[in-house]
């Protein structure tokens, strides 16, 4: 590709970061994603001429009719809201600065990268005729960074109309260097599924009084002690589910010695690993079982008084092994042993893994290897949330990976400051959906 197109490509997402699109909690204003939606239009007319456009409340579909309506249609998804940016930039948030070989801003990587590379793909293919064998959707939320309402109203509409995709892809892993200690290479991290987000709230009691005479066990001292129990005790089931199996197998393939052995064969070496893992990294034991994260905490409104109620909000992301009501029933019954109450604030949605053995992994994986050469594909389990929870209500095949090759840095940018993106990875991202789009005959 030549330098004129790839800065091409480049400026191009950079006016779509320009366009600050932050969601909210029930947020009732959406001009500013309609004005979005008129960009994107804009940017990209080939495609949305060639497609059915369908608002719902500031998020989108788009339906490009195919040549065989008897096959399951897929769906290419991304959103297009973003989170707030607080915080020292180097480069403004919205600015879209396309400096040092990266563009610049909030949305960068989450997700305004992989819609720029899915939109492009299909604008291109369009203008030059392409008609794809069977339908394919296009899905953009202006809700996920909040609630995921947009996905979840498209879903029951689909749902409705009796509609089902033989795959659906969406935002989830991308292109890593060494994803876990020993695996030396770029690996496509494919997520085949997602663990399920609840927030609870622990609630201790008291009739208060003056912090001059406090008693035994006070609200704080009880939340403080279960807090630490949560922490230290083993609350919730260790499990290694087939998918994890699976990431293990794909990553031993460039590990050397005895560590080879064991992460190829998971299944034999399951009780060691399990005992292991957790001790690596976080991530890695989060692989293996329900997590629970506090997050936020209120206590008496003055410095010299107990407080008749104190709280700690807990963020859970659930296995799939142990699922939303055994993961709460685990850590209510340690909750209950400190006198310390527990409130179901959002239960969150559960949805189920995809195989990493089916036509459309294949598919993803044919297109990594098509235009990443040197590139492995390794299927993972998420921790993160997305969309794709509501998409399972109409899809068996949901997979979750953007075509972008990013530095841990770059990782660690999303949700946080510098937010940013190479350059370099455009044209490969843009060829990485055509791929999909072209091959889609052989989900």
């Amino acid at each position: 590709m030549s330098d004129l197109k790839t800065l091409d490509y480049a400026q191009r997402l950079s006016r779509l970061v320009q366009a600050e699109t932050v969601s909210a909690p029930n947020q009732s204003d959406k001009a500013k994603f309609y004005r979005f939606h008129a960009l994107l239009q804009k940017e990209f007319p080939n495609i949305f001429a060639a497609c059915e456009y369908e608002d719902f409340s500031g998020s989108f579909l788009l339906r490009w009719k195919g040549r065989d309506s008897s096959l399951l249609p897929i769906l290419l998804m991304n959103h297009h809201d973003v989170v707030e940016a607080s915080g020292t930039w180097t480069h403004p948030p919205f600015s879209g600065d396309i400096a040092d070989g990266r563009v610049w801003g909030r949305g960068t990587l989450d997700t305004k990268c992989g819609l720029f590379g899915m939109l492009e793909a299909a604008d291109e293919l369009a203008s030059e005729c392409f008609l794809p064998a069977r339908d394919v959707y296009f899905l953009s939320d202006c809700a996920e960074e909040t609630n995921g309402a947009g996905a979840d109203e498209i879903t029951q509409a689909l749902l409705a109309r009796g509609i089902r995709f033989a795959m659906s892809l969406d935002e989830g892993g991308m292109i890593l260097e060494e994803p876990m200690a020993g695996a030396k290479g770029l690996f496509a991290m494919v997520g085949v599924g997602e663990k399920g987000c609840a927030d609870l709230k622990f609630i201790a009691r008291s009739t208060g009084g003056h912090a001059s005479t406090p008693g035994k066990d006070t609200p704080l001292v009880r939340l403080g002690k279960f807090m630490a129990a949560a922490d230290s005790k083993k609350v919730f089931d260790v499990k290694m589910s087939e998918a994890v199996r699976a990431t293990l197998v794909s990553l031993s393939r460039t590990v050397k010695g005895p560590l080879k052995f064991v992460l190829g064969h998971p299944k034999l070496f399951s009780p060691l690993l399990c005992r292991v893992m957790p001790s690596m990294s976080g991530a890695a034991g989060a692989m293996l079982k329900t997590t629970l994260a506090f997050t936020m905490a209120e206590g008496s409104a003055g410095a010299n008084v107990l407080p008749q109620e104190a709280y700690v909000i807990g963020n859970m992301r659930y296995s799939h092994h142990q699922g939303a009501q055994k993961s709460i029933d685990a850590i209510t019954a340690l909750a209950k042993k400190f006198d310390v109450e527990t409130e179901v604030l959002e239960r969150g949605t559960e949805s189920p893994l995809s195989s990493h053995t089916s036509a459309a992994f294949a598919l993803v994986e044919s297109a990594v290897q098509a235009v990443f050469p040197s590139v492995r594909t390794a299927p993972y389990v998420m921790n993160a949330a997305s969309d794709s929870r509501f998409i399972s209500r109409i899809c068996d095949h949901c997979l979750r990976f953007a075509p972008f090759t990013v530095s841990d840095a770059q990782l660690e940018s999303i949700h946080g400051v510098d937010e940013n993106i190479d350059i370099s990875t455009l044209e490969d991202a843009v060829s990485f959906y055509r791929y999909i789009i072209t091959e889609a005959e052989h989900v």
